[in-house]
Parts: C-alpha cells; sequence; structure tokens
C-alpha cells in the first residue's frame, strides 16, 4: 500500500515537459494546488532534448513517446517507464505544404523529410516509408527540432515535416500544411511517464502524488473539453481551434502495464533495430516499473 504522499514534504520534484504537455494540463484542471513537494518545471521541444536531461539528472521525470523512450533507452539512458497512456495516433502524422501535389507516401521517394531523431515522428516517417515497400534510405531525413522544420517546410526546404501534436493542429488549422500520412495503423498511441532509476528509488511517493494528478487532470478535461480548449490555448499560445482539435481526436486515456503494452512496445523497438536504429536487440519487459497505479 502506498503512504500518503504529505511524507513527500520538503522533497523537490524536477518535471521536465513538452509544449501543451503535462503543465498545462495540471494547470488547465487546477491540480498544481496543495502539492506536497516543491515542483520545478523544465519545458523541452521534443522528446530528444529531455531524455537527454533525464540522463544527466537534471529532471526527475518528464512524457516522452513510445519510440524516443526505446532510442534513450538504447542510448543507455538509465530511466524508466512508469505510467502508461494510450492515444489515437492521427496527430503524429507527415505533414506537407497545403499546395503540395503529393497523395501519399510513396511520394516521399527522395524526398527531404524534416523531424527529430529517434522522435515518434521519425518513427511514423520510417513507418510509413516501409508501408509502401521504401527504406529508410530512400528519403533524406534532416534531424531539425518542431520550429525549424515547420519554418523549413513553409519555406521550401523541406518537402514534409514528420512531427506530432499539438504541432499538427497548429499548422492544420492556420492551414500551413496538411496531413499526407497519418499514424493510425503505424503509431500504437503509446506514450509513457518515465523517471530517473535515483528518482523511482528516493522520490516515489511524490512520483505516485504526480501520477495521481495527471490522472485526475486527464478525467476533468475530458469533462470539461471547451474550458480545457480555451485555458490551454491561452497557457501555451495557440489558437483555441487547434488546442480542442488536438485534444478531442488524440482521445488520450491512462492504462494499466499489461501485456498489450509490453507486445506493443517491443514491436516498436523491433522495427528500429530492423530500420537500423539500433545496434541490439532491446528486451522492453525490464523497462518498465509497474508498481505505480494509474486507474
Amino acid at each position: 500500500m502506498v503512504a500518503s504522499p504529505a511524507t513527500a514534504e520538503n522533497l523537490v520534484l524536477r518535471a521536465g515537459d513538452q509544449k501543451g504537455g503535462l503543465r498545462a494540463l495540471l494547470e488547465a484542471a487546477d491540480q498544481l494546488q496543495g502539492v506536497p513537494y516543491e515542483l520545478h518545471w523544465n519545458e523541452f521541444p521534443a522528446a530528444a532534448p529531455l531524455a537527454e536531461s533525464l540522463n544527466a539528472e537534471a529532471v526527475d521525470l518528464g512524457p516522452i513517446g513510445d519510440a524516443p523512450l526505446i532510442f534513450a533507452l538504447a542510448a543507455g539512458v538509465r530511466i524508466k517507464a512508469f505510467a502508461v497512456n494510450r492515444s489515437d495516433p492521427y496527430g503524429t502524422a507527415i505533414l506537407v505544404r497545403a499546395d503540395s501535389p503529393f497523395s501519399g507516401a510513396a511520394d516521399l521517394k527522395g524526398r527531404t523529410i524534416g523531424t527529430n531523431r529517434g522522435s515518434i515522428g521519425h518513427y511514423v516517417a520510417l513507418k510509413a516509408l516501409a508501408s509502401v515497400g521504401l527504406k529508410p534510405t530512400d528519403a533524406e531525413f534532416r534531424f531539425l527540432p518542431p520550429a525549424e522544420a515547420k519554418l523549413a517546410l513553409t519555406q521550401g526546404s523541406l518537402d514534409a515535416w514528420a512531427t506530432w501534436e499539438p504541432y499538427t493542429a497548429v499548422a492544420e488549422t492556420a492551414h500551413h500544411a496538411r496531413v499526407l500520412v497519418n499514424g493510425r495503423g503505424l503509431s500504437s498511441g503509446l506514450s509513457f511517464l518515465a523517471a530517473t532509476e535515483t528518482a523511482l528509488s528516493t522520490k516515489r511517493l511524490a512520483l505516485q502524488d504526480f501520477v495521481a494528478r495527471v490522472v485526475r487532470a486527464q478525467a476533468w478535461a475530458a469533462g470539461h473539453v471547451g474550458e480545457f480548449s480555451t485555458a490551454l490555448a491561452r497557457i501555451i499560445g495557440i489558437s483555441e481551434e487547434a488546442a480542442r482539435l488536438q485534444f478531442e481526436r488524440r482521445a488520450q486515456r491512462w492504462i494499466r502495464t499489461d501485456a498489450q503494452v509490453l507486445e506493443d512496445q517491443q514491436r516498436t523497438a523491433d522495427f528500429y533495430l530492423e530500420a537500423g536504429l539500433l545496434r541490439q536487440r532491446l528486451q522492453v519487459a525490464s523497462t518498465f516499473d509497474t508498481t505505480f497505479s494509474v486507474v
């Protein structure tokens, strides 16, 4: 039985985040009141720099997608996933300019695709190429953070941009880009809260309390979509239309780490191995801490 999180007082929990992520959700749902520990936030533009910060133990935990978690673990980052959510992966997508003549993944042969190396965007781009019989080398990848990739696509120096929410919804609603290939059928839709091994051993009560707040916030947002969308738009500086679109279509839910989660995550790891991005097979079961309650 988990003890009261009140015993976590005097602890400092350093939370990493990504744009439109946990902090915005918790703030909008009023779940940052009465936190029984000191909470410090650091925001990152993508999962890769967040993983680097976890590796350096500059943060204790953070949200990370299935593919970048595997990439980080394969690089030797000492973290474990301790909470799991699944969402509709439509918005993890390959975008092209609104006036692009491309109609599908096959059109990406010989083209330039911008994304973060090891990101969920990178993964979906590789899966999209494979789905039409193309190899990773059949397209040219340029590894750029979201802001730079968006600009490069707009200016025409990229043919496509493989990204995720809320960037997809922002680009769509601003009519800067359209979805060429969406993540349905390509991505598992899994993402995680991951923590350093040090935090898991020394800050467990605080981590459990943090997860409980996130789950409550998600439930509140699902029942107050309009209110949440307005708050999210204000907090992260995007349009309310984009905020609502990305939230409603993700339909995110927190789930137990069950056999299906492990199977899906292993499949993702094995695909990265086949694509030549991992040097050896990663056994994903050992990369989870299943002792935390999320439901």
